[in-house]
């Protein structure tokens, strides 16, 4: 029994120690990976996949999937700017950003509780509608905002002049939710629905009304990340968000959550988001090329999904 407990921890933390495996191998390849400035840039990097796949963690732990958060992204992007370029205050018209995403991410819950559409035909549809009223919307052209203060030091500030606003956020969201999920009623309801719908729905979980506030959540925090992106860059495009749906899910399944629902933790799903980006980054500073780079990142997620698949 205590075998077994001890290899349950060390499956538990598998992605942790592929990390710090990782790391000392970028450190003795390449003498730029531990330094402050670079260290900080993979964390800003990873702060907008990483807010997608605190989302992607509840949906998938239900044993759904939502391809859409790139494209409510790319949607609450440009709607912002839009609001903020024709004079709104930026806290307003973030506050509308934000109530946009949850519309959206309510959009698909509706879809797949009482439509009872199959979450990946439902979430793929909406990824394409949500993309093409961005597309519309904007002409398919960039918004180009110019603000200061609030929300410019949502993607640019620093808290007390050292640390990324953005990376202190999705800390904060991190740390949130873990709570949620750890501590709460609604995060045992989670786990419970992804383990058996049919045994929650005995129990009498409301099965419908879950899976409405586990979408919504994650379209809550797509459009967080939108405002983070909006914010660093001074602008929005149609185009934003382009397949961050799969870094968020493959981020999720490196992180040791199971795509069958029920199992996993948002720890390692925070793992899974440095992993990828530390990988990312070494991968640049070592010169490797655009192309490689993409075989490895694949050959990572799949090697993670035959874990997943193996220990199901």
């Amino acid at each position: 029994m205590k075998q077994l407990s001890i290899g349950a921890t060390v499956k538990k933390m598998g992605p942790l120690l592929g990390l710090v495996v990782l790391s000392a191998v970028l450190s003795a390849a390449t003498p730029n990976f531990l330094t402050s400035n670079n260290l900080f840039s993979v964390l800003r990097q990873v702060t907008y996949s990483g807010l997608l796949a605190f989302g992607m963690t509840f949906v998938i732990l239900i044993g759904g999937i939502d391809l859409s958060v790139g494209a409510i992204l790319a949607l609450v992007g440009i709607i912002t700017a839009s609001l903020i370029q024709t004079g709104m205050d930026p806290i307003l018209a973030s506050c509308i950003g934000i109530l946009l995403g949850a519309a959206c991410g309510a959009v698909n819950g509706l879809l797949v509780s009482v439509g009872r559409i199959a979450p990946f035909i439902a979430t793929l549809a909406t990824m394409i509608l949500f993309r093409g009223i961005a597309q519309e919307y904007s002409q398919s052209k960039p918004i180009t905002i110019n603000v200061d203060g609030f929300f410019n030091d949502i993607g640019s500030g620093y808290l007390f002049n050292t640390f990324p606003t953005p990376v202190v956020l999705m800390l904060a969201v991190y740390f949130i939710l873990w709570f949620v999920l750890k501590k709460t009623r609604f995060g045992r309801h989670v786990y419970a629905l992804g383990g058996s719908e049919d045994v929650a729905r005995i129990s009498g979980l409301k099965v419908k009304s879950l899976k409405l506030w586990v979408y919504t959540l994650s379209g809550i925090l797509s459009a967080v990340a939108a405002l983070v992106v909006t914010s660093r860059l001074s602008s929005a495009s149609p185009n934003a968000g382009v397949m961050y749906e799969l870094d968020a899910i493959a981020a999720v399944v490196l992180g040791g959550t199971s795509l069958s629902g029920g199992r996993g933790w948002l720890f390692g799903t925070l793992v899974g988001v440095v992993l990828l980006g530390v990988l990312s980054n070494g991968l640049n500073l070592l010169n490797v090329s655009a192309n490689y780079q993409l075989i490895i990142k694949g050959a990572v997620i799949l090697f993670a999904v035959l874990l997943d698949r193996k220990n199901a």
